[in-house]
């Protein structure tokens, strides 16, 4: 254990902390207020100065928090060993009035109750002759939960530390109220005893105290670290723990209705209990890694979409915000015949696509075009694009319906669905008997598991990584200084094999130029690419489950090199169709015409 504190005292100890242990209802005995430590960052300017490039995000992230003008006052617990690592970065900066590191044990038995009780009492001395202040046991019994765990119906967090805007952007796109149960958040599991309300002079400190204080003899502190450190220490465990046996009580309570599990990337203890929940069939689950920064919130966002349009409807429409109809204006929405028309838009990376479809099901007019620097210019050319090949005005569509990465960028929508689902619906148009879909697009992969009614049974992403999507392709054959067609043509003349070990775009750049300079032939490098993107996307497959029939949907649907080398990798034939890349849009369509109720024919 070890503390650090300079200079005079300020006004207001707002304390940081970042850890569960972390003995907040101590500190709140001293008049301290604790805050975790949140760093919603889109770039770690101060961690990269300070410490080395391989800090993992949590670490970079709270070195940037606690390097913020308002960090003044921090205790750290060690539960794991970059914790120790980003004390000493805050240490040798000499910028905080006090810092103190926790060590926390890694078992809860006497032995090590004991040794935590007395780093406690070190740490109470500490803040003590830095603040000046006095111990209250009443303000610490206060600041005491109940130890009441939630039952009504709930969506749980588990897993890794979790930020409050995660926890709103969770209760936000899925839909249900969170329930907390990350390692960030504390659950004490008892109360503070009677008898400590007793050693409190004056009045009782209100909901864990009793009577008016007659003080009983001994120290209110040593006897408040007696209840307290085994209490504190004795909470259901932290992946960190030795025995972690307790944890499986976060799962099935009553009342919860699925579980979002979040990791951080490139930490490897949370990910372990996921793959032991993710084998049992058991309550529905996703999965979120994160890096510590704000650049994820676009994927996090589609999945924890999808999570809730599969939880509610199995692919039915997600509610809109006050004012956004989701049914058309009376007048509006039929031509002169009286037939009715929705329109699908799906906002890609590389390209917006979009289809029109009337009553029957039947597609009418599609059109594709670059998504380019604006997805709404863009969606607006598709759409023009669209309404003139069909001939039709916009006042003839009934309802407009948008998917993909850009879905919430384009003007005059009336509602908004992700791509999980809209792929699933679309694939299940073209191909009814399609059990798993495989979308590789420009800017992410996808896999997802259909039931037999074409809704998502589960599905899977890469992280924000361009490995294994179309633009790692496209930056490989700028590498090969070809054309996208060509490179996808000349991969299917390949000869011997050759192996490409890193999925990094910028690491694969590398071997290629070194293979090129080996005078490989090209079409040998270019099937290694096709072959690394599929044994990449059969990895996503296997953790979702993913069965045959397969259809390839997206952009890279359109490489037969690649859809060849997915069919032998997975050991089943992968399909395509010719409207592949049209399939977000469909499923877009299709969901629209449901929600108008008009939907009355058979693809």
């Amino acid at each position: 254990m070890s503390s650090d504190h300079t200079g005079e005292a300020p006004v207001g100890h707002n304390v940081l902390y970042a850890c569960k242990y972390t003995p907040t209802e101590l500190l709140a005995g001293f008049g301290a207020t604790p805050h975790i430590a949140e760093a919603d960052v889109a770039s770690f300017a101060y961690a990269d100065a300070l410490a080395h490039p391989n800090l993992c995000g949590f670490g970079k992230g709270l070195i940037e928090r606690m390097m913020a003008a308002d960090a003044r006052e921090a205790v750290l617990v060690t539960c794991c060993d970059v914790v120790r690592r980003v004390y000493d970065v805050l240490r040798a900066s000499g910028r905080m009035d006090f810092l103190f590191l926790l060590d926390l044990p890694h078992r809860r038995g006497p032995a090590e109750v004991a040794l935590f009780r007395r780093r406690l009492r070190a740490l109470a001395d500490a803040y003590a002759s830095y603040s000046g202040a006095t111990f209250d046991v009443g303000a610490a019994c206060a600041a005491c939960g109940t130890g009441v765990g939630r039952a009504d119906n709930r969506v749980t967090l588990l897993g890794a530390h979790a930020s409050a805007s995660l926890v709103a952007e969770v209760e936000k796109d899925v839909g249900m109220p969170v329930e907390n149960a990350t390692c960030t958040n504390r659950h004490l599991k008892a109360s503070p005893p009677p008898q400590l309300a007793r050693m409190v002079t004056g009045p009782a400190c209100g909901t864990c105290c009793e009577g008016e204080g007659t003080k009983a003899a001994g120290d209110p502190l040593d006897a408040f670290l007696d209840w307290y450190a085994p209490v504190l220490l004795g909470q259901i465990p932290c992946m960190r723990m030795d025995d972690i046996a307790e944890r499986k009580e976060l799962v099935g309570g009553r009342g919860q209705q699925s579980v979002v599990y979040h990791t951080m990337k490139f930490c490897d203890y949370y990910g372990f209990e996921y793959e032991a929940l993710a084998r049992e069939d058991g309550i529905p689950m996703v999965k979120l890694e994160t890096d510590g920064t704000s650049q994820s919130e676009g994927q996090l966002r589609t999945r924890l979409e999808a999570f809730g349009e599969t939880l509610r409807a199995r692919g039915g429409m997600r509610p809109k915000p006050e004012g956004q109809a989701t049914k058309p204006t009376a007048g509006k929405g039929a031509d002169a015949d009286g037939a009715t028309y929705v329109m699908g838009v799906d906002s890609g990376s590389t390209s917006t696509d979009v289809v029109l479809m009337d009553a029957s099901r039947k597609i009418v007019a599609t059109a594709i075009v670059p998504t380019g620097a604006r997805a709404a210019d863009a969606a607006a050319r598709a759409m023009g694009e669209a309404l003139s090949h069909a001939g039709i005005s916009g006042d003839d569509v009934a309802l407009r319906v948008s998917t993909g990465y850009g879905r919430d960028s384009i003007d005059g929508m009336d509602s908004s669905v992700t791509e999980i689902t809209c792929h699933a619906r679309g694939a299940h148009y073209l191909a009814p008997d399609v059990r798993s879909v495989i979308d590789i697009g420009g800017q992410d992969s996808k896999v997802i598991h259909l039931n037999p009614s074409g809704g998502v049974a589960g599905f899977v992403m890469n992280d924000k990584c361009a490995a294994g999507t179309g633009r790692f392709m496209e930056a490989m054959a700028r590498v090969l200084e070809m054309g996208l067609d060509e490179f996808c043509r000349r991969g299917l003349e390949w000869h011997h094999d050759v192996r490409i070990t890193s999925m990094c775009t910028v690491f694969a750049e590398s071997e290629v130029v070194s293979l090129v300079a080996a005078n490989t032939p090209t079409p040998d490098v270019i099937h290694g690419l096709d072959v690394s993107v599929a044994k990449k996307t059969a990895t996503l497959a296997s953790r979702v489950g993913a069965e045959p029939p397969f259809l390839m949907t997206g952009g890279v649907a359109q490489n037969e090199g690649v859809v060849r080398a997915l069919s032998e990798v997975l050991g089943a034939p992968v399909a395509t169709h010719e409207d592949s890349q049209l399939c977000g849009a469909i499923g877009a369509a299709l969901i629209g015409l449901e929600s108008l109720g008009r939907c009355n024919g058979a693809a």
